[in-house]
């Protein structure tokens, strides 16, 4: 297809960080960076500043300088600066230095979707989850990376030793091959769930709830004692409450309802959202709608101020009492406490995922955000040195380390026992340490910027910018929940991909709309079978045997 959409690239160097301003029209084309992305290289020729004797736990430093393209996410509340001794610091190690592509966070999907589309990706493709790459692989526009693995020491090592292989094979795409790195995370516990006040939980409702079930006996007295309230929030369009809630009831919902497909006990693959699991997870909140027991606003709206104030600001007014949220978000609602409630007379907590009818079951969060490859880069005279220089960069502890507190004894200092401390003059304020210090390591440095930082993990790192109540937090995921199982892999070859989402999209569409609906009181939950019936008239059965004939191939060829 031709390029039939309008574009301003520039490229400077990292010391002139851009903008991309693109105009998509309503057709986008696929320009492939490469003739075939499975082909074989000879990297022994393109190994100009690599390493001859690189391995897991040592320093990379390219033998001769060069330069890197990086995509760069761009949060509003921290923009990317020229002076940021990150960069700095990073070149001074490596020998490598950035030349940025920016993209605002707001809509840096459809952007890095048009840029690699267009063939104008930079080598290097941060913050990618798990299945973000699907769309790009039939076109060559993305490297095969896992023919190359074997060059990338320190990934290989940690993976083996957390025991992450079956998950790194379940990232295979139909032809047997994958291409995007994860984000490798030590431990397994969910980033969203329920953070609540302990205080009331315990003065109120007697305990800190462990099943859906108590979760709502809970709800019940709250709202006794406080009758104003509506004591359960999601903040998040009910698109977090939904995801870590589905895994109660055994099915997939919300941020995590991905290709929408379970296992059904049988070997086989079924719609998530027809399931008898799913439909009882849409009785109980509807029944907890009905009952008063949940902020609906807070179910339709971002947690931005809209509806009547944010969740935050409803914790602080005493009207929600538990509501989704990360380790930040904890941070946001004891702030906010602070100015009405008064410090010490309150506790935030973060609690595991209530469990349900499928067991104390949670999903399994070894992967985080990773990285792709524009398949360009196994052409680049430089391209063994890349791979060295990422696989440092991802997965080597010390520059883990180094991404997350800056530099050693200047910004951040540590302890025999592994123990680190921020020093009084610097402050990591998206964490609430040394607030009070003039210069922000995040801010001001770039230090545990969002598009490194959280990416590779040991537990010891998670834990060491992390307050003692996401530490319990950890404690108390893994020793009372198990991860599920990871759903079955079911990659799509080209032409599936295309008849997928013809099927897949209007399907989702009309799940959403009706979960929330059926949620809400809007729609009765007796017309079940009729919302059953509609997605069946969209061709429900035609992408039920299309994924599982994708799997049956999978599994054939595993």
């Amino acid at each position: 297809m031709s390029d039939v959409f309008g574009r301003t690239p520039m490229r400077m160097s990292r010391r002139k960080v851009f903008g991309i301003s693109i105009a998509a029209s309503s057709a986008l084309a696929l320009a492939s960076c490469s003739d075939d992305g499975g082909s074989e290289v000879d990297i022994d020729k393109q190994s100009k500043g690599a390493m001859d004797d690189f391995a897991a736990d040592t320093q990379f430093t390219a033998t001769e300088p060069f330069t890197l393209s990086l995509l760069w996410t761009e949060w509003p509340e921290v923009p990317v600066k020229d002076s940021w001794t990150f960069f700095d610091e990073i070149e001074k190690r490596t020998n490598v230095k950035f030349e940025l592509t920016t993209i605002p966070f707001s809509d840096a999907t459809e952007k890095r979707s048009l840029l690699i589309s267009a063939g104008d990706a930079p080598t290097v493709i941060p913050l990618i989850y798990t299945g973000d790459e699907t769309s790009f692989v039939s076109s060559g526009a993305i490297l095969p990376i896992s023919d190359y693995v074997e060059h990338m020491p320190n990934f290989q090592k940690y993976v083996e030793e957390w025991d992450l292989t079956d998950m790194v094979d379940n990232l295979k795409q139909a032809d047997g091959k994958y291409y995007m790195l994860p984000g490798l995370q030590e431990v397994s516990v969910p980033v969203f769930t329920l953070v609540i006040r302990k205080d009331v939980f315990e003065s109120v409702a007697g305990g800190i709830p462990q099943t859906w079930d108590e979760m709502r006996d809970a709800l019940v007295k709250i709202k006794e004692e406080y009758p104003d309230s509506k004591p359960l929030a999601d903040g998040f369009e009910a698109q977090s409450l939904l995801n870590y809630a589905s895994h109660a009831w055994g099915a997939r919902a919300g941020w995590g309802f991905g290709n929408g497909m379970v296992d059904d006990g049988s070997g086989n693959l079924e719609y998530t959202a027809v399931t008898e699991g799913y439909r009882q997870m849409v009785e109980f909140f509807r029944g907890l709608v009905a009952d008063g027991l949940v902020d609906t606003d807070s179910l339709t709206a971002a947690n931005d101020g809209s509806g009547g104030g944010s969740v935050a600001e409803k914790f602080a007014a005493e009207t929600v009492f538990a509501a989704s949220g990360s380790a930040g978000t904890a941070i946001e609602f004891a702030q906010a406490l602070n100015e009405t409630v008064g410090e010490g007379n309150y506790e935030v907590l973060q609690i595991a995922p209530p469990g349900g009818p499928a067991g104390q079951v949670v999903e399994p969060r070894n992967f985080w955000n990773g990285f792709m490859l524009n398949s360009e880069v196994a052409d680049s005279e430089n391209f063994l040195a890349t791979l060295q220089f990422l696989d440092w960069l991802y997965y080597n502890p010390e520059a883990r380390e180094l991404i997350r507190w800056g530099v050693l004894d200047e910004t951040y200092t540590k302890d025999a026992d592994g123990t680190i401390t921020l020093k009084p003059e610097y402050s990591l304020n998206a964490y609430n340490i040394n607030p009070d210090a003039e210069t922000d390591i995040q801010e001001d440095l770039g230090w545990s910027n969002a598009v490194f930082a959280d990416s590779t993990e040991s537990r010891e790192l998670k834990e060491s910018y992390n307050t003692d109540t996401f530490v319990a937090y950890i404690d108390s995921v893994l020793s009372t929940r198990t991860p599920r199982d990871p759903y079955p892999p079911a990659p799509l070859d080209e032409l599936e991909l295309e008849r997928s989402s013809l099927l897949a999209t209007p399907l989702k569409d009309t799940v959403d709309t009706n979960t929330l609906r059926f949620v809400m009181g809007e729609r009765d939950i007796a017309e079940w079978d009729d919302y059953v019936a509609e997605l069946e008239a969209q061709g429900l059965a035609d992408y039920v045997d299309l994924m599982n004939g994708a799997r049956d191939r999978f599994e054939e060829n595993s």
